[in-house]
């Protein structure tokens, strides 16, 4: 690493303003989308199995080595206009070993770098454990989709496979709430996520009651978008999405930067009530709709295999491995790359980068995204 990028200035802080992870600047920067962002799957072990988990079939119980440290830095070396690093998993906390030499050491060159980090955690371990990662950490990232213990139990072991007591959960949903406050009162940015989903649609002011509550500088909502392992999870309309965004909007705490992203509805859509939606949004005080950043400005990179992939949702296979060649380069040819094409549409009057592979198909297969036009 080029010992100029050291960093001696503090970076501007994360705003509503100032969203890093956001593609959009950057495709208006270099006319096109570029390589900003790499995420690391640092582990498949987890001490949870929820319902909604997007990589739930890759859990295991033991897990093999990781590919060298020092290939993976070189590798974020070459991606030339790199500005966040993410870390997921599994839970990549679980294990204290993989936080000392791989977690902390990453994040040490992101800091170094000036880039900033990302870690998802469902932080229901030992503070000591998060306490290694927080001076480094910009992010932390939880997901949140309960209005209380019971919700937690119910949702977040309903595919452990055996019972787990509930008294156990009730303590582990205790930590989590007390974790996420100490992260933030450590200087944490701690964003807990969302999921518009077929439990949560109607409880979404009360879960927003709770994330206020526990100390968190943002609240971040998604769809849930049943794939994967989580593809026999009943889906919910459009309508009834537009509905919870709505009631939240209606209820939620305006000083709290609320960030919505994967929405399913666009400014060229024929729908009103999605182009109203939308608009309200934008008046929305501390509210950002976020573009997708997954195959926009962002790979993830599994550490046991070297293998790189575009999206964690939509059935695309592995497109390279870092073994073999740098990232931009694995980047540059996802660009090309017809799926790549048929979604790489940019709507300036709009700040709309299109809809991503899955909710094109699974609400929009047969729509041209690039012959169509907003209606502001």
């Amino acid at each position: 690493m080029n010992p100029e990028l050291t960093l001696h200035q503090p970076l501007p802080p994360l705003t509503p303003d100032n969203d890093p992870w956001e593609p959009l600047e950057n495709l208006k920067r270099f006319g096109r989308h570029a390589l900003t962002s790499v995420e690391f799957t640092v582990t498949n072990l987890c001490n949870m199995r929820c319902e909604h988990c997007a990589v739930g079939d890759t859990l295991t119980m033991r897990e093999g080595d990781k590919l060298p440290l020092s290939l993976l830095l070189s590798r974020l070396d070459e991606v030339e206009q790199l500005q966040t690093i993410s870390i997921t998993g599994g839970e990549p906390s679980y294990s204290e070993r993989t936080v000392r030499e791989y977690i902390v050491p990453i994040l040490q060159y992101a800091r170094s770098r000036g880039i900033r980090s990302q870690l998802n955690s469902n932080v229901t371990l030992d503070y000591s454990r998060y306490e290694l990662i927080a001076p480094y950490l910009d992010v932390m990232h939880i997901s949140f989709n309960y209005t209380s213990a019971d919700d937690f139990h119910e949702v977040g072991f309903a595919r452990s496979g055996h019972s787990v007591p509930r008294t156990a959960a009730v303590r582990m949903y205790e930590r989590m709430i007390d974790n996420a406050r100490r992260l933030s009162e450590a200087g944490v940015l701690v964003s807990a996520e969302s999921m518009i989903n077929f439990r949560t649609h109607r409880r979404m002011p009360e879960i927003h009651r709770l994330i206020k509550e526990m100390g968190c500088a943002r609240h971040e909502v998604h769809p849930m978008y049943p794939s994967a392992w989580a593809g026999n999870l009943p889906a919910i309309s459009k309508e009834e999405m537009r509905l919870a965004v709505a009631d939240l909007l209606d209820t939620r705490d305006p000083e709290m930067w609320m960030l919505f992203g994967t929405l399913p509805f666009y400014s060229c859509s024929s729908d009103v009530a999605d182009r109203e939606l939308l608009a309200r949004l934008k008046r929305e005080p501390r509210v950002t709709v976020r573009n997708d950043p997954d195959g926009r400005n962002r790979l993830n990179v599994n550490l046991f295999t070297g293998e790189v992939f575009v999206t964690d949702f939509s059935d695309i296979p592995a497109f390279g491995n870092i073994e073999e060649e740098r990232l931009d380069d694995v980047f540059s040819r996802w660009l090309d790359h017809p799926l790549s094409r048929s979604v790489n549409c940019h709507c300036p009057a709009a700040a709309c980068c299109g809809p991503n592979l899955l909710v094109k198909q699974m609400y929009y297969e047969g729509v041209d995204f690039l012959k169509q036009r907003a209606v502001l």
